[in-house]
């Protein structure tokens, strides 16, 4: 058996890499077990509103930075229907590999294990993590930052779990997709798709310029229950761009994603703590995530940091230390706001999306900019989602009281 640990992490993304960095900073005794080398190049990109990293002072692990931010809520095919709605916010894409040796470097002296967990077992003086290879590994306090299909992490049945399903290609073009230097959030246009593709569940581009005449463009569903099928994503995608008269000429990256925007909070009774997409940090309005483990971590670290230097706390008093800390009252109860919303909205037919989101985002910069970070207080968002329902035209308030029965019964409990 293995020595023991402080903490032992499962996991070797962002966000095991996120909480074990902040532990070892601490001084906190820390090893990982990750299925895959914790310096292997991670797959997916991940985006971020800039002003969300200043606070950070973090600024620099920005890859790819627009100021030319915008979308579209109009249906296409006119003039008026293709004025786009300007943000006027700075849009990030995250240096995957700076921010993965970031976290390295500040995790440095963490013992990782090439291998794969396969039992957690909690004892009343430690926690014992049984691996693929045979090795059993304790540790005083185990944290999952495996991801959102972790076996080890319970959490109640509430009904068929939404993913926000995307498709995307990193390449070159005959034509540019989007404009030089833009940044592309949501353009909801249609006037690619048939008549009754418009019956079917909504989708929206996601784009952006990479610079040398190089663009990332997806398609991208908000959240349905299953999610949508990556061929019919595919397809819609190849629709728009042809509707452009532009076509792919160089494949240089294919993108497949498919990650829950409704999942339940986890059973904060059980003896493993959770963080990152294991702990439903995913949120459920916008689908980010990796703003929330750099806001969120240090304070969870702290919290554990302190529990940890009393070596009278078992394991379990140190769990519920830690999923305190990490999802306080408040918490639990924007997250409850967020979901009881996108149910709602996984009702909607494309013509009430693009109403709702193009009165979203009149709101004044700060609200829904802070809605979509989740970063406003309890009081301040209750009273942004009012003042949303107040400015809504009177079809969307009666589909954000009444829902949208036919489509939000089989995606949303």
């Amino acid at each position: 058996m293995a020595s023991c640990a402080d903490v032992l992490v499962l996991g070797g993304g962002p966000a095991a890499l996120c909480i074990a960095s902040e532990l070892h900073q601490r001084g906190v005794a820390v090893e990982g077990i990750a299925p895959e080398p914790v310096d292997a190049p991670w797959p997916n990109t991940y985006g971020i509103w800039v002003d969300e990293l200043k606070d950070l002072d973090l600024e620099h692990l920005i890859e790819h930075r627009w100021s030319d931010t915008l979308s579209y809520f109009g249906a296409g095919g006119s003039e008026a229907a293709d004025q786009p709605l300007v943000h006027g916010i700075d849009y990030g894409l995250f240096d995957r590999a700076a921010l993965q040796r970031y976290l390295l470097k500040r995790a440095d002296g963490v013992v990782w294990y090439h291998d794969s967990a396969e039992r957690v077992e909690a004892g009343p003086e430690h926690t014992l993590v049984s691996c693929a290879s045979g090795e059993v590994h304790k540790a005083r306090l185990v944290i999952d930052a495996s991801g959102a299909s972790s076996p080890h992490i319970r959490r109640p049945d509430q009904g068929p779990v939404a993913g926000q399903a995307a498709y995307g290609v990193v390449g070159r073009f005959s034509e540019d997709p989007i404009n030089s230097g833009r940044f592309v959030l949501m353009d909801y246009r249609c006037d690619h798709l048939s008549d009754e593709q418009r019956l079917e569940p909504p989708t929206f581009l996601y784009a952006m310029d990479l610079g040398d005449r190089i663009f990332f463009v997806e398609e991208t569903s908000l959240a349905l229950a299953p999610g949508v099928p990556y061929d019919v994503l595919k397809q819609r995608l190849q629709q728009r761009l042809d509707r452009r008269g532009v076509e792919i000429t160089e494949v240089i990256h294919e993108e497949f994603c498919l990650f829950p925007m409704n999942l339940p909070l986890p059973d904060r009774s059980q003896p493993v703590l959770a963080f990152g997409g294991a702990a439903s940090m995913v949120h459920p309005a916008s689908g980010y995530l990796v703003g929330a483990l750099l806001r969120r971590g240090p304070g969870l670290a702290d919290s554990l940091a302190a529990a940890l230097a009393d070596p009278s706390l078992r394991p379990a008093e140190l769990v519920s230390h830690g999923w305190q800390a990490l999802w306080p009252a408040e918490l639990v109860l924007r997250h409850q706001l967020y979901q009881f919303g996108l149910g709602r909205l996984m009702g909607f037919n494309e013509s009430l999306l693009r109403t709702h989101f193009a009165t979203f985002f009149a709101l004044p910069r700060e609200e829904w900019f802070g809605f979509l970070t989740n970063t406003l207080p309890l009081p301040r968002l209750m009273a942004v989602m009012l003042r949303l329902f107040a400015l809504s035209p009177w079809e969307l308030r009666r589909g954000l009281v009444l829902g949208a029965a036919k489509r939000q019964a089989p995606g949303f409990r």
